[in-house]
């Protein structure tokens, strides 16, 4: 109870300016003609503003200056937030090319790195000490590029995005408190609540999106949570940002996979993303695909409490929860409808004939009459 009613000022603040700043930002949207474009690759209708973002970072700005007294590893987090936020609403702007967007990514990555000293410095596997200081830079570096870039990737069907940030903020705050970081704690909450006031606009049917501008501001932050939190630190609390990210990162991973196999450029978009599979190959509904991947989301996020208390019992459940994502790859052919080694091997050890497994789906391939985002 006194962890609920210490929360309420950051979460709350945020939250209610949000409330009030997404209308805001829709009619700026609207007014400078920011709308999310129609392709062959989008699931919305009409003219939809991509211009939350705006209401978002505003709340978390406004919320903090009030709330948190800065310092120098707080301040290098926000200076490198302004700038990959400006590279975001330059791009909803003008749509950027991506090697120009990477640039301010890539910019704002270094700013929290070089001043603010976030990266990792040692890991401790099986207690033994690793010491990374020769690349740790480089990983760090890594580390926010890809996931600001992962978080915007999977920024595809109404409430996506948003939602699943909200799901890992809170459960990075959670380790954050337990962890006896009160800074974790406070931005992961300020930053939740200026989610939770965007999200009753942008769940489906979407009235506003968070556009590249909130995109890559909320996976910048995450990952900047994610290093300040565990730079100095054993393998398996590493491992919680990736565990708690799963969703995101797997997405961007597979598509980076499956667009060099095809012989593509890394930044060509497809429909081949995972909430394209659940829509397209399994006849999921829009609103159903969403909750699907909060599930998922919630599910990683839970094995990353409970490893925190109890690491075998959690590699274990992570185990088993990769093991299913995988049998979930193989079956839809999100690497190539050919890749299915493991369904594969089962399949010869129990002498039944090689096939596509991904046929499965096609053959019994469900109409989608969702309506369009």
């Amino acid at each position: 109870m006194n962890l609920i009613i210490g929360a309420l000022p950051y979460f709350g603040l945020a939250f209610i300016l949000s409330l009030i700043f997404t209308p805001i930002a829709k009619r700026i949207g609207f007014a400078l003609g920011i709308y999310a474009i129609e392709n062959d690759r989008t699931v919305h209708h009409g003219k939809i503003v991509r211009f939350g973002g705006l209401a978002i970072f505003m709340s978390f700005l406004i919320s903090i200056s009030l709330l948190v007294s800065a310092d120098k590893t707080i301040n290098g987090i926000l200076c490198g937030g302004l700038v990959i936020f400006i590279g975001g609403v330059l791009d909803d702007l003008f749509d950027l090319k991506p090697f120009v967007k990477l640039l301010f990514i890539m910019g704002a990555a270094l700013i929290p790195i070089t001043y603010g000293g976030i990266e990792l410095q040692n890991i401790k596997v099986f207690d033994i000490a690793i010491n990374i200081e020769p690349i740790s830079f480089l990983i760090s570096f890594i580390w926010i590029v890809g996931v600001a870039n992962a978080i915007n990737l999977i920024d595809g069907l109404d409430g996506l995005a948003g939602g699943i940030s909200f799901i890992v903020l809170c459960v990075i705050g959670l380790i954050g408190f337990f962890m006896g970081r009160r800074d974790i704690c406070v931005i992961a909450l300020i930053l939740v609540g200026a989610i939770g006031g965007f999200l009753p606009y942008n769940f489906h049917p979407a009235s506003i999106f968070m556009g590249d501008c909130g995109a890559l501001f909320i996976g910048y932050m995450i990952a900047c949570l994610g290093l300040l939190g565990f730079k100095t630190t054993t393998f398996i609390s590493l491992g919680f940002p990736i565990i708690i990210l799963f969703v995101p990162l797997a997405d961007t991973c597979l598509a980076i996979i499956r667009r060099k196999v095809k012989g593509q450029k890394v930044s060509q978009a497809d429909k081949s993303h995972l909430h394209h599979v659940l829509m397209y190959k399994m006849g999921l509904s829009h609103r159903d695909t969403v909750l699907v991947l909060y599930l998922v989301t919630i599910l990683f996020g839970l094995d990353a409490l409970i490893t925190y208390f109890h690491e075998y019992i959690g590699l274990i459940f992570l185990i088993i929860l990769c093991f299913i994502a995988w049998i979930f790859i193989e079956l839809t052919g999100m690497i190539n409808p050919r890749f299915h080694p493991l369904i594969g091997l089962a399949r010869r050890l129990c002498g039944h004939p090689k096939k596509s497994d991904s046929a499965f789906f096609e053959a019994n391939k469900i109409k989608h009459k969702d309506d369009k985002r």
